[in-house]
Parts: C-alpha cells; sequence; structure tokens
C-alpha cells in the first residue's frame, strides 16, 4: 500500500471510529455538562479521541515497510496504551491526580526506553521522556474548546513529518497523526457533536513527544536533535499559554490542578468565540511551522538561528499571551455596554 492510500485510510478509519465513539458515549451517557469552569454551552458527549489512539497503535505496530523497528514501536505503543488507558479510565470515573501523573511517567519512561535501545543518548531520552510527561498534561490542560487541541496536534505532527524527511522513522507516523487528527476534526469543529476526553487529549501530548524523539533519531544523514527542538515552533501556542497561565495560579496560591478557565484560549474565546479563537491559535501555530520547515534539515549551519529563532518566537507568544489577558481584564473592568 502507498504511503498515500495510508495517510487516506488512516483519516477514515479515525472518521468511523469517532463516530462509533460519539454512539458508545451517548449509549452510556458520557456526558460533559456545561459549568463555570468549562468553556462550552452545550452538554456534549467525550471519548472520542479513542479513534485517534487506536489508528496510532495500528501504526505503530504496523509490520509494512512504513512501519517502525520492534525495538522502537513496542515500548512506545505500550506507552501509548497506558495513557489512553488511564485518560479512558478517568473519562468512566474520574480518578486521582496522582495515580494519571504515575501512569504519565511510567509511559515516559517507556517512550525513553525504546529511544534508547535504536542508539540515542541517555541524556536525549530522559529529556524526551520527561517532555512526553510535559507534553500530555500540556495537551489536557488546554483541550478546552472546539477543535483547538486536534488542529494544534495535526499541525505539529506535520512539521515532524517535514523535518523527519522521507524514509525516516519519524516520516510516516507524522503524517498518519496528522491524517487521524482530520478524521476526528470534523465532529469536533466548529461544532462539537464530542469532545477528545482525557483518552485523546493525554494521548496526543504523548504521540508528539514520540515524534520529537524518532526525528531526533534523524535519518541517513544522522541524528536530528536540532530538528527534534523545532518542534517547539508549531507547539508555542500551547506551551506558551499553557506554562505562562499555570506559573499565574501558583503564584497566586491557587489549586492549580483542578479545572479552571483562565487560559489565553478561553480568554479569547468568551470574546470571540470558539471558531475564531481555534483559527487564531492555527494561524499562528502554521507560522511556526512554516520556520520550522525554513530552519530545518542543517542542525551545525544554522545553530544559532535555531536557538534565537526558537527564542523570540516563545517570546512573541508570551506577549501575545500576556495581550489576551488584559484585554479580558480591561473589558471586564469597563464592564458591559449600556
Amino acid at each position: 500500500m502507498t504511503a498515500i492510500a495510508l495517510i487516506g485510510c488512516a483519516a477514515l478509519l479515525a472518521a468511523a471510529l469517532t463516530w462509533l465513539a460519539r454512539r458508545y458515549a451517548l449509549a452510556r451517557h458520557l456526558v460533559d455538562q456545561p459549568g463555570e469552569r468549562r468553556s462550552h454551552q452545550a452538554a456534549t458527549p467525550r471519548g472520542g479521541g479513542v479513534a485517534i489512539v487506536v489508528v496510532m497503535l495500528v501504526a505503530l505496530l504496523w509490520p509494512g515497510k512504513h512501519g517502525l523497528q520492534a525495538a522502537v514501536a513496542l515500548p512506545m505503543a505500550l506507552g501509548l496504551a497506558l495513557v489512553a488507558g488511564i485518560g479512558w479510565w478517568d473519562d468512566h470515573r474520574p480518578l486521582s491526580a496522582r495515580l494519571r501523573l504515575a501512569a504519565h511517567v511510567v509511559a515516559g519512561m517507556l517512550l525513553a526506553a525504546g529511544l534508547h535501545g535504536t542508539g540515542l543518548d541517555v541524556p536525549t531520552c530522559v529529556v524526551l521522556g520527561v517532555t512526553a510527561v510535559v507534553l500530555v498534561n500540556v495537551w489536557n490542560f488546554m483541550d478546552g474548546i472546539n477543535g483547538l487541541a486536534a488542529s494544534q496536534a495535526a499541525l505539529v505532527a506535520a512539521t515532524a513529518a517535514v523535518l523527519a524527511g522521507p524514509g525516516a522513522q519519524g516520516w510516516m507516523p507524522g503524517w498518519l497523526l496528522m491524517a487521524a487528527c482530520i478524521g476526528f476534526i470534523p465532529f469536533n469543529f466548529p461544532r462539537a457533536r464530542i469532545f477528545l476526553g482525557d483518552v485523546g487529549s493525554g494521548a496526543l501530548g504523548y504521540l508528539l513527544a514520540l515524534l520529537a524523539g524518532l526525528v531526533a533519531l534523524g535519518g541517513a544523514d544522522g541524528p536530528g536533535r536540532g530538528d527534534a527542538m523545532l518542534l517547539l515552533l508549531p507547539a508555542s501556542a500551547f506551551l506558551v499559554d499553557a506554562s505562562l497561565t499555570l506559573a499565574r495560579r501558583i503564584l497566586r496560591r491557587e489549586r492549580w490542578w483542578e479545572p479552571h478557565v483562565q487560559h489565553a484560549y478561553q480568554a479569547s474565546a468568551r470574546r470571540h468565540g470558539h471558531t475564531v479563537t481555534t483559527l487564531a491559535y492555527g494561524l499562528w501555530s502554521a507560522g511556526g511551522a512554516w520556520l520550522a520547515w525554513m530552519l530545518g534539515g542543517n542542525d551545525r549551519a544554522v545553530g544559532f538561528m535555531m536557538c534565537a529563532a526558537v527564542a523570540a518566537w516563545q517570546g512573541m507568544g508570551a506577549c501575545w499571551w500576556w495581550y489576551l489577558q488584559d484585554f479580558e481584564r480591561r473589558m471586564t473592568a469597563r464592564g458591559p455596554r449600556t
């Protein structure tokens, strides 16, 4: 089967499984109700992200020429199953934050072990294992409005595929994750008929860390650690919003681990709506993806430029975060129009 056919099949399978997941969620009454700590206004079933998980488990274990080496695929598939499984359980019956975090840490260790088995050095593997834990929780924190988490993951996945290049181990998984997200998005955007749920949002974060690891492995030209760092560019919208919002909540001595509506994307959604906010975040991440594609492919020659670009892009993202938060504060202080 050709690469294009595999990508098309992944999108179609994700769409079909999302439809089935919606029927299952409605039958089991797995529904998120509106509330003061949620951004949606209508009761909506959850758990649709299981479709993406199934597609990617098949992709990781695919035995054909586009598949991964078994030494890489098996630990990664186990880690993905663990993150998705604990999320699926939490979608049905809420679990403690400590138990979820413990599962995420074990999954990160499995990812690091799989990458180390390919010859990647220990420090890089440890960083990528920690990255998996961070991204699992970032994507969970940021999954709050229609289409946002899946569209952002699709853009980062496509960037990873391009950076990896044809023939490299990260090339096909990147395109397949993008396709799986595209298959899910029509059920979640512009009107949400089902949410990702914890099973989907956490899995997306893990899969993006997995792709970063595969990009770091490189291809025939050698390791691609510098290219892996460039994934910070398309992921910056989520990383900046999640980290700065979390830091602010910690400094205010709030219960930062509890659900809230203080992210910049939530402030934007209240003022401009879900669709505009998701598209705006998408444009920002597409710009980061373009910059990553321009800089990718030669980490020795443009190493300093890569670091400078990442730092500048994150800095501009921080300024945009501050503007959105300050704009809502000023609008709230002004009160409703008379």
